[in-house]
């Protein structure tokens, strides 16, 4: 490989890197509140600066942490934890399988290290239609995912820190309001992916699930709304031979070209 040929595949790497650290930028911003209440709530429930800081770092995961750093305040064991923090992170099971496809073929160093990255976040951006990709189809780009799984982990621990510096110096810090940020992010995550009917059925179904799951107190409300959610939009797909369109649509554009040629 020569000099001109090593700089230029260099050079798209970084390109790569950067616009997957642009992509992921509103959402890291977005988050911020929610990394600050993560950071001192850790200190609330009791844990030092440093196993507070240690948990964003290690564990990466802010909705399992805030579950976890309230179960801990309310004396709960550490089996009930475990499975209640499992169960809130099953749904990485679900984005690892969609991405296996692009993932598996990569040396083992990129497949732990994106997997240690993978948040929704992440999720959202990399499986985003880039241009210049056939309706249905993307290019996945591992230094693309790397830029934005990156970012977003030192946004999370950056907020975290600043939790924690402000919840040694200003009470309640939890009662000002910072939750709101897990709502607007997840909203600012799932809006962008809503290009097909059968998408947005599932949202919607899970969505007034969810409240009336909430309304009723129904613990397992999330759960019941996601899965409800997923079904009514795979029965809608399938009813309306959604795929098939898209397919069909697919395969008709290189012919529509050559007609035209």
């Amino acid at each position: 490989m020569s000099a001109t040929e090593s700089i230029s595949i260099t050079t798209t790497k970084t390109k790569s890197f950067l616009a997957g650290a642009l992509a992921v930028m509103p959402l890291t911003i977005a988050v911020i509140p929610w990394g600050i209440l993560a950071g001192s709530f850790a200190l609330e429930v009791g844990l030092t600066a440093v196993e507070s800081q240690a948990m964003s770092a290690i564990i990466f995961a802010g909705s399992a942490q805030l579950v976890a750093l309230g179960m801990i305040k309310a004396g709960i064991g550490i089996g009930s934890i475990l499975i209640t923090t499992l169960l809130i992170t099953s749904r990485h099971l679900l984005y690892a399988m969609a991405m296996r496809t692009h993932i598996s073929p990569l040396p083992l160093k990129w497949r732990l290290g994106l997997g240690f990255l993978l948040t929704d976040e992440l999720f959202a951006i990399a499986n985003q239609t880039q241009s210049g990709d056939k309706p249905g189809q993307h290019q996945f780009d591992r230094w693309y995912a790397l830029g934005g799984g990156l970012t977003f982990y030192v946004g999370w621990n950056i907020a975290t820190l600043l939790g924690i510096v402000a919840g040694q110096s200003i009470d309640n810090l939890g009662e000002l309001g910072l939750d709101f940020a897990i709502a607007a992010t997840f909203i600012a995550i799932v809006v962008p992916t809503v290009k097909k009917p059968s998408i947005l059925v599932c949202v919607l179904v899970s969505l007034t699930l969810a409240v009336v799951c909430a309304v009723f107190a129904i613990q397992a409300g999330l759960l019941i709304a996601a899965i409800s959610g997923m079904a009514a939009g795979m029965t809608y797909a399938k009813l309306t031979n959604e795929g098939s369109a898209v397919a069909t649509d697919v395969d008709s554009t290189p012919n529509a070209k050559e007609d035209n040629a």
